[in-house]
C-alpha cells in the first residue's frame, strides 16, 4: 500500500519544532581573507628602523675621568722636574781635643804603673800609682783610675802578707783550690810556690793542669814540659790525667807525653 504524503500542515509543525540553526563557524581560509580585507583601510605597522652605524668620523666616546690625557703628537711632553728632598746638613764633629802636656805625662805614668800591676809586681805598682796621684792631681780622669788600681794593689799586697811563704804550703793550698774548681786562685798559689822553689816538679805539673783547665794551651804545655824534664815519671801520669783533655789533640802534647810515637 502506498503511504500517504504528509500534509503541509504537518510539515509546518515540524519546522516549528526544529531548534534554531547556529551560525556556521568560519574556516581558517575565511579568517585569513577577513584579516586581509580588514587591513586594507588601516596603515600597516611600521617596522623599527635598524640603528645607524656611526662612521669613523663620528664623535668619539667621552673619556673616563680617571684616564690621563695623551700628549699631543709632534710635541714632547714637558715634565716638570720634581725637587729632591734634601736632608739638612749635619754639623761636622768637632776635632778631637788634644791632651795637654800634663795630661800626656799623666797617661804615660799610668801606663808604666799598669804594666807593673799586670806583671804581678804589686809593690812597684803601688809606688807608681801613688806618685802619679801626687804629681798629676789636676788630671782628674787619670788620677781617678789610678786610685782604683791603687786600692786593688794594696788589697793584693795585704793578701800576700797573709799567705804562707813556704813553697810546700803554697802548693798544698793550690791543690785545694784546684780540687774546689777555683782555677784562678790555684794558679796564683802554684806560681807563688814556684817563685820560692823553681825546681819543684810537682808544682810545675799542677800549674800545667790548672792552665789547661783555664784554656791557656800554650803556657800549659810549657809548664808540662818543664815538669817532665824535672821528673820524667810524670809523663805516665799525664797520659791518663783528665785535666789535660783539652791538650790531647795538640801535636806538641804528643811530642811531650808520647815521644816514642813520633817518627
Amino acid at each position: 500500500m502506498r503511504k500517504a504524503a504528509p500534509s503541509k500542515a504537518s510539515a509546518g509543525s515540524k519546522s516549528q519544532q526544529r531548534p534554531p540553526v547556529k551560525k556556521a563557524q568560519r574556516t581558517a581560509p575565511a579568517k585569513k581573507a577577513a584579516k586581509k580585507t580588514a587591513g586594507k583601510g588601516r596603515p600597516a605597522p611600521s617596522k623599527k628602523a635598524a640603528p645607524v652605524k656611526k662612521s669613523a668620523g663620528a664623535a668619539a666616546k667621552p673619556r673616563p675621568k680617571h684616564a690621563a690625557a695623551a700628549p699631543a703628537k709632534g710635541k714632547a711632553a714637558k715634565q716638570t722636574p720634581v725637587a729632591a728632598h734634601k736632608a739638612p746638613a749635619r754639623p761636622a764633629p768637632p776635632p778631637p781635643k788634644q791632651p795637654s802636656r800634663d795630661e800626656a805625662a799623666a797617661l804615660k805614668a799610668f801606663e808604666r804603673a799598669h804594666k807593673e800591676f799586670a806583671r804581678g809586681n804589686f809593690a812597684a805598682a803601688r809606688e807608681s800609682f801613688r806618685s802619679l796621684i801626687e804629681q798629676h792631681a789636676g788630671v782628674s780622669e787619670v788620677t781617678a783610675r789610678a786610685r782604683t788600681y791603687l786600692a786593688i794593689t794594696e788589697a793584693r799586697l795585704r793578701t800576700e802578707a797573709a799567705l804562707p811563704r813556704d813553697p810546700d804550703t803554697l802548693y798544698d793550698r793550690g791543690v785545694i783550690e784546684l780540687n774546689r774548681g777555683d782555677f784562678v786562685a790555684a794558679q796564683e798559689m802554684f806560681e807563688r810556690a814556684l817563685k820560692r822553689d823553681p825546681s819543684a816538679a810537682d808544682a810545675h805539673y799542677a800549674l800545667a793542669a790548672t792552665r789547661a783547665r783555664l784554656g791557656a794551651v800554650e803556657t800549659a804545655l810549657q809548664a808540662l814540659e818543664r815538669a817532665i824534664e824535672l821528673k820524667p815519671v810524670l809523663r805516665v801520669r799525664a797520659q791518663s790525667d783528665s785535666d789535660f783533655a783539652l791538650l790531647r789533640n795538640e801535636p806538641e802534647f804528643e811530642r811531650i807525653v808520647y815521644p816514642g810515637l813520633r817518627s
